[in-house]
This record gives C-alpha cells, structure tokens and sequence, in this order.
C-alpha cells in the first residue's frame, strides 16, 4: 500500500530557524573553515604594535618633536583601537585576529584598569580646588560662584588676569577670607595664610606660588603652578620645552619644602603619565589616581579628553578626588579631600 508523506511548514515545525543571534550569524560559518587561522594578519600586527606602544612608551623618544611626551598625553585613549580591532577581527573572521587583540586588552587593563574602579571613601578633614579660569573667562562672577558652591576650603586659581582679580576677589570675598595672589595664579582660603612667596619656575614672569595654610589639624604647605602650555605644531611637532624646564624647577621647589605636609594644586599642562613631569609626580600621589573614579578628564571643558589639571599630595592621604561641573572656563574645575591626620 502506497503511503504519502506530508512536510510540515508550520511555526511548530523542525525547519531550520535562522538565528537571531548576530555574534552567532556572523561566527556561523567558522566551524570548519581553516581559513581563520590564516586570514587578519595585518589586524594582528597592528594590535601588538598597539600593545608594544602602550607598554613602552617611556621607551619612545623625546628626540623627535617630543613624540614620548605626546604619546604619554593621550596614552589612554589607544584603548580605543582595542573594540575596533576586535570589530574587524570579527567581521574578517579571523581567530588569529581575535587573539591579537587579546594582548592589547590586557595591557591597557594593566594600566590603566585600577582607574576604572571607584576608590573614592568618605571623611576627610580638607577639601581643596583648583581652576584655570582662563583669561578670556566672559563670566568670571559665575565661575567664583561655581567654585565657592564647591565647598572647598582652599580654592586655587590660575590663568588670572589683572582686570580680573578683583572681580574673584570680590566674589569669594564672603567664602574666602584670606586670598593671595601672585602674578597670574592666586590662593582663596578660609583658614589664615602665612610665608607666601612666588615660586621661580624659570619663565621670567610669575605663575607659580607657595604659601602655608594654618588648617585645624596643622599647618599644610600650598603650591599653586600653571606650568606653561604646549603645543602641536606640524613642523616642530609637541613643543614643550618651555614647560619641561618649569616643570624641574616646581619639582626642585617642592623637594626643598621643610614642611612635611604638601598639597600641589595648578594646570600642569601634562598627564601623570608624561615623563617631563617625573621630577613632580616622582615625589608626588595624585588625588586622582589614588582616590578618585574614573579618570578624571579636565580639559577641554566641552570634550575632556586628558587630566592635565592636578591634585597632587605629599604627607598626606587621599580620600577622594572628583571633577566640578563645567563654567565659563574652556578647563574643567577639579576637587579633592584629603584627611590631614593620616600620610
């Protein structure tokens, strides 16, 4: 007897289904496919150059337009290659690829992981500021009023103008009771300050100063700086002479502070990663790096995309460290609290 035979083509069937899955769509077809071991090696040479880069940067020279420094500034941000390179590794199907990218992954984790976390904790006995309020501020009464909301109790300012001054002093006159101000960088406090004097950093004009502020729990030494600005220039490449002298001279001015507590607030014009800032961050902990969450980008204000203003403590400890809101200023304002009975 003959007997017919029926396909079933309803939802309920056993048809084949195509995934709905688009990593497994597009890893679908590497089963079998000898190929993946043998395509994506130009991807797999530019992701160890990338990782070669990232874990020898002190190693790239200064020789030639200060490409180490430059490198140094933005290092961070050559974890971006990291997704790309594994897009591409996935869509060329290519294994090889995929493990390469492995190698960067982990250095840049390496490095720069620890920052991800959140290490912020609560107490602290001081909460200090800095801002680079920039001299064509066209609000700088708002941007003394962003800062005094801050709650610091030291607030320090750089890139002031003489026209300028007394329109911050008088709009922190009522948080801030005691101000000094040298040259283009300037010191609000509400505790007394003592012994400042200017800070020679090799420019021959004034951006840097030193004071003591006579806190509740001790005296604290304050350096306030705006290290000089560099530049990219096609022909001369990253310009920072200028700043990596002044840079020597802060750090030979810090290593000769007789106090033991030492807080540096300022625009360094360079990362923590930038080696021509070696003779500040060797003798130095950033607030950041330390205490704070996330990386903590300052400039520019509408796309920060470095950390080149900084906290930085010596006998003292870290509690937490943030970013202010953005102002009038093309800088973002920072903040940290330290706790002055700890180092």
């Amino acid at each position: 007897m003959a007997q017919g035979f029926r396909t079933e083509t309803g939802g309920g069937g056993a048809g084949h289904q195509p995934s709905r899955d688009p990593l497994r769509r597009l890893t679908g077809g590497w089963r079998g496919d000898r190929g993946i071991w043998r395509r994506g090696a130009i991807l797999a040479v530019l992701a160890v150059l990338v990782a070669l880069v990232m874990l020898f940067h002190a190693q790239i020279p200064n020789t030639l337009g200060n490409l180490g420094s430059l490198t140094e500034t933005f290092l961070p941000w050559l974890g971006v290659f990291v997704p790309v390179l594994l897009v591409l590794a996935v869509v060329r199907k290519s294994a090889t690829a995929l493990i390469a990218v492995l190698v960067p992954a982990v250095v840049w984790l390496n490095l720069f992981g620890g920052l991800l976390t959140d290490k912020t904790a609560s107490g602290g006995d001081l909460t200090v500021a800095t801002h680079n309020v920039n001299a064509e501020n066209p609000d700088p009464t708002g941007t003394a009023d962003a800062i005094a909301a801050s709650g610091a109790q030291v607030v320090a300012l750089e890139e002031l103008t003489a026209d300028a001054v007394p329109v911050y002093a008088q709009a922190l006159a009522k948080t801030y009771p005691y101000h000094s101000v040298a040259g283009t960088v300037g010191l609000w406090s509400k505790y007394p300050l003592s012994g400042t004097r200017p800070v020679d950093i090799k420019l021959g004009w004034t951006r840097a100063m030193r004071t003591t502020v006579a806190t509740p729990q001790g005296d604290v030494a304050v350096f306030v700086a705006h290290l000089p600005s560099v530049r990219v220039k096609i022909h001369a490449g990253f310009t920072a002479s200028q700043r990596d002298t002044s840079a020597d001279a802060l750090g030979e001015a810090i290593a000769d502070e007789t106090l033991g507590k030492v807080i540096l607030l300022g625009d360094l014009n360079g990362t923590m990663n930038d080696r021509a800032l070696n003779g500040v961050t060797s003798q130095m902990r950033s607030t950041q790096g330390a205490a704070g969450s996330g990386f903590g980008f300052s400039w520019p204000a509408s796309f920060p995309m470095a950390r080149i203003d900084q906290i930085m403590v010596k006998g003292v400890e870290p509690v937490t460290s943030w970013t202010l809101p953005e102002t009038g200023s093309d800088h973002l304002p920072i903040a940290a609290k330290v706790d002055l009975t700890r180092s």
